[in-house]
């Protein structure tokens, strides 16, 4: 088990390892493991790949360990190994994991998702291609019929019982994840997946009310957040993830701009969105993104300070003390990351030794660690 993070300075100051407080939820502290893609289920089932992966970022000090995205239906996966939570029988192993992750001093939080028209794929290690249902795979559903690729599936336009059966499929997962223990549930409407693609010109074309204007184009990702609001407890958090910007080229046509997703972000917080986890890009093989260091941050900045709401940020966050500005300039409320989780599970521990934040290893691992014995105190199990 963790000893706990004591903060150098009163909670109510913004730095990396201040408490945050959503909801009935305290964080430790300001970072969390961003959803990473595993592609190491069957059937959607977590395994003990899952439980060693989440379960060391939890004892390297992170404050939230997020899952990958999960999927809210078989048809909803990105490839036959993505996790799954549509049946109630993926629940037990999901509750190991979350029962581990509490034990450590970390919060457990799921990536509800649909993959739309990136459906029915090979894992990311092989050849990029379309699974045939021969092999496993299944039919992908989009807003419209627009494939994302050449190598990608022509997917099937969604009808009236399809969007359904999607705002069903989100509420009933949202359910399992509360049944197995997961304290924040976030929404996945980024990187080109199911409800990015309503939200984007570039792959919605519908004419009806889910299509052509702004209102009309938010309505069914809204639709998907109020349901999931609905089922999940007024005391506990829910995030929503977006692509602040298409970075599309202006030769594409209209696509979702930053203005978009602040005004977006505004109704967020009206369905009860507690934190908006921002990304970019996805939807488009055509993007030009410029890569760097924080190359997302500013987005994070603008929507946390013209929608008035919590963010996060992601993408290319390396250095301790470049998480620290982040969160101390007010760029942000939380720091997701995900690379360099998988190159140093310690990165929150040694982020805090770097930082001169008081912070203790677990007891287990104390004849490595380089903090002083003084500082170490046990925590108790996580609590909304």
């Amino acid at each position: 088990m963790l000893t706990s993070i004591q903060p150098s300075v009163t909670e109510n100051a913004s730095h990396l390892f201040a408490p945050l407080k959503l909801r009935n939820l305290t964080l430790p502290n300001r970072i969390a493991v961003s959803p990473m893609c595993e592609y190491s289920s069957a059937d959607g089932f977590a395994s003990d790949w899952h439980l060693v992966h989440l379960g060391s970022r939890a004892v390297g000090g992170a404050g939230l360990v997020m899952t990958e995205a999960t999927a809210v239906s078989p048809e909803g996966r990105i490839s036959p190994g993505d996790l799954g939570i549509w049946k109630d029988e993926h629940i037990p192993a999901f509750r190991r994991i979350t029962d581990f992750l509490h034990q450590q001093g970390a919060y457990a939080g799921m990536q509800l998702a649909h993959a739309g028209r990136k459906a029915s794929m090979a894992v990311p290690w092989e050849k990029t291609h379309t699974v045939a249902s021969a092999d496993g795979g299944w039919q992908a559903v989009a807003p419209s019929a627009i494939r994302f690729a050449d190598a990608y599936p022509m997917p099937v336009e969604l009808d009236s019982a399809g969007l359904e059966k999607v705002v069903a499929d989100f509420a009933s997962a949202a359910k399992r994840a509360l049944s197995a223990g997961f304290d924040v549930v976030e929404i996945h409407a980024a990187h080109g997946y199911l409800l990015h693609e309503f939200l984007s010109p570039l792959s919605n074309h519908r004419t009806d009310k889910y299509g052509g204007s702004f209102e009309n184009r938010v309505r069914f990702p809204l639709e998907v957040v109020r349901a999931v609001r609905a089922i999940w407890p007024q005391h506990l958090p829910v995030f929503v993830r977006i692509s602040a910007t298409d970075w599309a080229p202006e030769s594409l046509g209209a696509s979702w701009t930053l203005p978009e997703s602040v005004s977006f972000a505004r109704l967020l917080k009206e369905a009860g969105v507690d934190l908006i986890d921002v990304s970019t890009g996805g939807n488009h093989p055509a993007q030009q993104i410029p890569l760097g260091p924080g190359y997302q941050v500013t987005h994070s900045e603008t929507i946390h300070h013209e929608a008035g709401i919590a963010t996060g940020a992601v993408g290319m966050l390396t250095a301790p003390a470049q998480a620290d500005q982040i969160v101390r300039n007010d760029q942000a409320s939380l720091v997701l990351l995900a690379r360099e989780m998988l190159r140093d599970p310690y990165w929150p521990l040694h982020a805090a030794e770097q930082l001169q934040q008081q912070i203790a290893w677990p007891v287990q691992y104390l004849r490595a660690a380089r903090t002083k014995p003084e500082t170490r105190r046990p925590v108790s199990t996580p609590t909304a």
